[in-house]
């Protein structure tokens, strides 16, 4: 089954971009695979504390997914899967894209903000030409409506 891969973070344009990932799972038959990525710490000379922030980030990547999952169970049909990664997020979402080959599309949401779309779709469109399947970047201000009438 062809999976739609989205990244989940804390900005406001990630919630268009699952919507999308679930609206285009659901009317292709495809699944979704949701992907956080726990970046590295910067306290590794305390490694008490360093354990104690991993641990805090995994129990809010985990609540953030039960949200998404819901909606996406409850609206969509569709049942994610949710994969924690710990690194730089540009390398573990290339990492995790190169190691599973049922990922047919890379969905990121693109800020619409004057500073420009976001680090990942900054980054990651410059790897576009070298990844084994198409990246969708989903406007971070397209309406639900919107949404709904183009998947």
């Amino acid at each position: 089954m062809r999976k739609f891969l989205v990244v989940l973070d804390d900005s406001r344009e990630c919630l268009n971009a699952m919507r999308f990932a679930a609206m285009r799972a659901a009317r292709t038959g495809g699944g979704v695979a949701i992907l956080s990525v726990i970046p590295p710490d910067e306290f590794n000379h305390w490694i008490g504390v360093g354990e104690v922030m991993r641990e805090e980030a995994r129990e809010r990547i985990h609540a953030h997914f039960e949200v998404f999952a819901k909606w996406m169970r409850d609206k969509q049909g569709v049942d994610p899967e949710l994969i924690v990664r710990e690194g730089d997020p540009v390398n573990e979402i290339l990492a995790q894209v190169r190691e599973d080959p049922d990922i047919g599309v890379l969905v990121l949401g693109a800020a619409s903000d004057k500073k420009g779309p976001g680090p990942l779709v900054t980054q990651l469109t410059r790897n576009a030409g070298s990844l084994p399947m198409p990246i969708t970047i989903v406007p971070g201000d397209l309406s639900k409506e919107r949404l709904d009438a183009i998947t």
